[in-house]
C-alpha cells in the first residue's frame, strides 16, 4: 500500500465566526440607507399623507367649525351640493382664466429674459440676483402694493393711463380688469424664478450645437428655435406643470387684493382656494371645505396627467422623426 493511499484529507477548517462589531457594522451598512431616508418619509406621512387621507374622510361627513366633534354621515352629499352650487363653477372658471392669463405671459417672459441673460452681459450676477427679488418678497407686501397701484381714483396705473387719454378703470370691480390685476401680481412674482430655471436649462445645452448651427449659417433666431427650444423641452414641461399646480392653488393674491374672501362683489376673481376658505372659515362648513380640497387635488392630478401625456406624445413623435 502506497503512502498516498494512507493519507486522509484534512477536515475543512470552519470559517471564523464574525465578531459582534463586524456583524453590527454589516447590519448598519444594510440598514443605513433606510435610516437616512426615514426622516423624510416620517414627515411626509405625518404632514402630507395623513392630512390627505383624513381630509377625504372628513369630506364624507357634515362637520361644522363650531362643533368639530359632532360628525354626521353624509356620504357623497357634500360633493353633490358642491356641484350644484353656481359659485363653485364661477370659482372654477375664474381659476382657469386667471391661471391662463398669468401662466402664459409669465413663462414667455421668463423664456425671453433667460435667453438674454444667457449672453455675456455686464453685471450678469447682479441681474440674476435681481430676478429672485420678487420671488423673495412677501406675497402680502407685494399684493398690498399692487392693490394701491391698481386703485381706481388714486392708483398709479390709472394715472399713467389717463396721460394717454384712457379713462379710469375700476380694477377691483370689473371682471376682466380684476382678473388681469391679480394675474399681474402672479406674473411679477414668478417670472424671475422661472427665468432662472430656464437659464440653468440653457447652460446645460452643449455649446457644440450652437457652433454647428452657426457654421451652417443659422441666425440667432434660428438657433433659438431649432437648438435652444428643443433642448429646453423637459425644463419647459416642468415649469408648465409647476405653474399649473400653482395656478390651481392660487390663494394669497386674490385674498389680499381687496381683502374679501368672496373674491369681489360678484365673485369676479374668487378662485377655488378662496372658495374653499370661504366655505370652511367663512360659513364654517368644514366637511364641504374638505370636499373642495379633494376636488382641487383631483383637478391637479388630471391637469398634470394631461400635461405629462402631451409631453410624452410629443417626445415620441420627435423620436420617430
Amino acid at each position: 500500500m502506497t503512502l498516498t493511499a494512507l493519507e486522509t484529507p484534512a477536515p475543512p477548517v470552519p470559517p471564523p465566526t464574525p465578531s459582534w462589531p463586524s456583524r453590527a457594522r454589516r447590519a448598519w451598512q444594510k440598514m443605513s440607507p433606510y435610516a437616512y431616508i426615514a426622516p423624510f418619509f416620517t414627515l411626509f406621512a405625518a404632514f402630507g399623507l395623513f392630512p390627505l387621507i383624513y381630509t377625504a374622510f372628513v369630506s364624507l361627513y357634515r362637520v361644522e367649525l363650531q362643533t368639530p366633534g359632532d360628525m354626521e354621515w353624509r356620504g357623497l352629499n357634500n360633493y353633490t351640493v358642491l356641484f350644484t352650487d353656481e359659485f363653485f363653477w364661477i370659482s372654477l372658471r375664474n381659476t382657469f382664466t386667471i391661471g391662463v392669463i398669468s401662466t402664459v405671459p409669465q413663462l414667455v417672459m421668463a423664456l425671453g429674459l433667460a435667453h438674454l441673460l444667457n449672453y455675456r452681459l455686464r453685471a450678469r450676477t447682479f441681474l440674476r440676483t435681481a430676478m429672485l427679488l420678487p420671488y423673495a418678497t412677501s406675497v402680502a407686501a407685494a399684493t398690498l402694493v399692487f392693490a394701491q397701484l391698481f386703485g381706481r381714483d388714486f392708483g398709479l396705473i390709472n394715472y399713467v393711463a389717463g396721460l394717454v387719454g384712457i379713462g379710469p378703470v375700476d380694477w377691483q370691480t370689473g371682471t376682466v380688469a380684476s382678473q388681469i390685476a391679480v394675474s399681474t401680481i402672479v406674473v411679477w412674482r414668478w417670472t424671475g424664478y422661472n427665468a432662472l430655471i430656464y437659464l440653468a436649462g440653457m447652460q446645460s445645452i452643449p455649446q457644440e450645437l450652437y457652433e454647428a448651427a452657426e457654421m451652417d449659417g443659422a441666425s440667432k433666431w434660428r438657433q433659438f428655435f431649432h437648438v435652444t427650444l428643443p433642448g429646453l423641452r423637459p425644463t419647459i414641461v416642468f415649469t408648465v406643470i409647476v405653474s399649473t399646480i400653482g395656478a390651481t392653488q392660487l390663494f394669497g393674491e386674490p385674498l389680499l387684493f381687496e381683502g374679501s374672501i368672496s373674491g369681489g362683489i360678484s365673485h369676479q376673481y374668487q378662485t377655488l382656494g378662496l372658495y374653499m376658505y370661504e366655505q370652511g372659515w367663512g360659513f364654517f362648513h368644514l366637511g364641504r371645505a374638505a370636499a373642495i380640497a379633494w376636488v382641487m387635488f383631483l383637478l391637479i392630478v388630471v391637469l398634470v396627467g394631461v400635461n405629462a401625456l402631451l409631453a410624452y406624445r410629443r417626445s415620441r413623435k420627435e423620436a420617430v422623426r
